[in-house]
């Protein structure tokens, strides 16, 4: 990959906010994006498509008056490109109504640094390195049983660096690096034909295991054949980190945001120091995990990223902010303004959501469930209340478990319930800790959730 030089993008950034100010803005900022991937993707058990995109571009964010203007290009290298966005984010904010409660871009602090985000050797994939990443992962399928159809999937490749700078003093850099592989499966019998099944692996540096992603994917979908129906009932239920993303992005992420909070949109607005979810349960925003998925040195605003406790043994005690929420209520940014590369103003974002693990080894919380579910794919999460926190979910597969074994795949069986109340029921937290998008948790087991089977 041809990447382009930090002082390049920090300059581009500078001159950006300089030419904005130059033309009467009251206050700029420029934000800079280099971003490269490779794909290749997988349509029935074969190699369908190669693609690599490159993305370049600069979003110019401006106040007048208190009144905000944005626009943004992808022709970084012309000057009278640069000056030309600045300008038309100038008269989007003429054509804005001044905002009462704006009060200001961040100021320049001082960045932690990260480990485990870049890895030169991703930078230097080829496509048909990752091709063979890709054959060994379908081969690995294969081997696993003949029942087995790999369906979709693929292997990708990622670069991206991000440089800002504003007129308050904030000139940074930032870059780095993703793998991922994934791959969706099912199984075929004589009389069944499975739901789809999923694994996948994702890092910031070039140690993928495409191998496993491809036995454990087939080893599921083989596992789910032959499902027996469930009775309604109310049951324990030990929840992936697969399924806790799902309910979580939906409910409880958006209730930590502080805009949610200050439009009286959140069942947590004043309830910081309470308690709100089990004792067991601590979850922190850490936006400097070694290695995470969403780890930088700074967000969307050039604010560093940090790492807010927001529930310690189920006592909730942080919000999440970006500038604007936080000036507006005489708080500090937690750094978690987040952009969609350089197309957009920020907005608030969870960086890695991380559920402290146990000390439950996956077979010791499995010998804890006498009887219950255990639930790693969920449908319909999307159609979850944010407000109330209510959520109805379809669990497809899922497993049975009896006296501490996991027995047999069950049909779909729905689950029903409100996320609040299920924090409050978390009783056990394994030791088996992974990361799933924003998310980074272990094996939760919950008591008292409700299952609507046939």
């Amino acid at each position: 990959m041809a990447v382009l030089e930090k002082n390049f993008l920090i300059s581009l950034a500078e001159n950006a906010v300089k030419s904005a100010l130059k033309l009467g803005a009251s206050e700029a900022e420029a934000y800079v994006y280099d971003g490269q991937t490779t794909n290749i993707g997988i349509e029935l058990g074969q190699i369908s498509k190669t693609n690599r995109i490159i993305d370049r571009g600069i979003g110019i964010r401006i106040t007048l008056n208190k009144a905000i203007g944005f626009a943004y290009t992808n022709i970084i290298g012309d000057p009278q490109a640069i000056e030309a966005t600045a300008a038309q984010a100038l008269s989007a904010a003429k054509a804005s109504k001044p905002d009462p409660d704006w009060h200001g871009l961040p100021q320049n602090k001082p960045y932690n640094t990260t480990q485990g985000t870049f890895d030169q050797k991703i930078v230097d994939l080829s496509p048909e390195d990752l091709v063979k990443i890709t054959v060994t992962m379908l081969d690995a399928a294969s081997e696993v049983n003949q029942q087995v159809l790999p369906i979709e999937g693929g292997v990708g490749s990622g670069y991206a660096a991000n440089a800002i700078a504003n007129s308050n003093g904030i000139a940074a850099f930032d870059r780095g690096t993703i793998t991922e592989c994934s791959l969706a499966t099912l199984a075929k019998d004589a009389n069944t034909t499975t739901p789809v099944c999923f694994e996948f692996d994702a890092s910031r540096n070039h140690h993928l295991n495409p191998a496993w992603v491809g036995k454990e994917a087939a080893k599921l979908a083989l596992s789910a054949l032959k499902p027996k129906p469930v009775p309604t009932q109310t049951s324990k239920v030990i929840l992936t980190p697969l399924a806790l993303q799902d309910l979580f992005a939906y409910t409880l992420m958006s209730a930590i945001k502080a805009d949610s909070v200050q439009r009286n949109q959140s069942p947590f607005k004043d309830k910081l120091g309470t308690q709100v979810a089990s004792e067991n349960l601590t979850i922190y925003d850490d936006g400097l995990y070694p290695g995470g998925l969403r780890t930088a040195v700074f967000d969307g605003e050039g604010v560093p990223q940090q790492k807010p406790p927001i529930i310690e043994k189920g006592i909730l005690q942080n919000f999440l902010y970006d500038t604007y929420s936080a000036k507006k209520t005489n708080k500090e940014s937690t750094g978690n303004a987040a952009r969609a590369a350089y197309l957009s103003t920020p907005n608030i974002t969870p960086s890695n959501f991380h559920i402290l693990p146990g000390n439950k080894t996956p077979q010791q919380l499995l010998s804890e469930t006498e009887e219950g579910f255990i639930i790693s794919y969920l449908q319909g999460a999307h159609s979850s209340n944010p407000v109330s926190g209510e959520f109805s979910v379809v669990a497809n597969p899922c497993w049975k478990i009896k006296n501490g074994e996991i027995t047999h795949p069950c049909n779909a069986i729905m689950l029903a319930g409100n996320i609040f109340e299920l924090l409050k029921n978390i009783t056990i937290i394994g030791a088996n800790e992974r990361q799933m998008g924003s998310i980074i948790a272990p094996w939760v087991l919950a008591e008292g959730m409700k299952i609507i089977g046939k």
